[in-house]
């Protein structure tokens, strides 16, 4: 092993214990000597690395920046439709939040009031979800006298209430529980045609597809973990 893929690793192993760290106390009681240890590294070496605690904190929220945005493109490039690319969108993100610590410590992470970052990935999933529904507009599959905005409130609303939800109980995020959810929405955003093509549970080969180029945390459980596994920009 090179020393350059020995620093990439200790990097890596760092992220993801800084994540464990937030994930588990917060931003302000983690600890960087509980960080390093639990990365296995000295203290010497977290500060080759990363100089500041909120250092960390931004690489662990870039890490999570840049995941989720690949699984928005992702279900946006393998769904039939634009309002199934949605609902899988939906399904991904809420299963990596579920069982990936890097992405749920960085979603949090990015949320905090007082914490100041570039990205604004609940911004993002708004504009995600209004632009999605433009093109289920332009594509007949929203009814083109619904009120667009109305309907983004309604769909950003519920996901955000479900994750906020879930900081304390993860089954919020379950395939189920998002499939429950859809159920209830789609009669409202989909024209009777479509609604008999959409699957509120999301697209098996998408859902399935995503998850397998990302290790899962520390001390997950298969109940965390998706099926099959081994962005917010659309």
């Amino acid at each position: 092993m090179t020393k350059q893929e020995r620093a990439m690793n200790t990097r890596h192993a760092l992220i993801r214990s800084a994540a464990q760290a937030f994930d588990q106390f917060g931003y302000t009681r983690a600890k960087l000597a509980g960080i390093s240890a639990g990365a296995g590294v000295s203290s010497g070496a977290l500060h080759f690395h990363f100089d500041t605690k909120a250092a960390m904190a931004a690489a662990v929220e870039s890490e999570a920046a840049r995941t989720l945005h690949a699984l928005a493109r992702h279900a946006q490039r393998k769904s039939p439709s634009p309002l199934q690319a949605l609902v899988d969108s939906s399904h991904v993100i809420a299963q990596q939040l579920r069982w990936d610590v890097v992405v749920r410590a960085g979603f949090h992470l990015n949320c905090r009031t007082a914490h100041h970052s570039e990205t604004n990935l609940r911004q993002e999933w708004l504009e995600c979800v209004r632009r999605t529904l433009e093109r289920s507009a332009a594509h007949g599959q929203t009814p083109p006298q619904a009120v667009r905005e109305e309907l983004t409130a309604a769909v950003v609303g519920a996901t955000a209430g479900f994750e906020a939800l879930a900081r304390h109980d993860r089954t919020w995020l379950s395939r189920h529980t998002l499939t429950g959810l859809w159920h209830t929405l789609l009669p409202q955003l989909a024209t009777p045609k479509a609604l008999t093509q959409l699957q509120p549970a999301g697209t098996d080969s998408v859902i399935n597809a995503t998850g397998s180029t990302t290790a899962p945390a520390t001390g997950s459980t298969a109940a965390d973990r998706p099926a099959g596994a081994g962005a917010l920009r659309s």
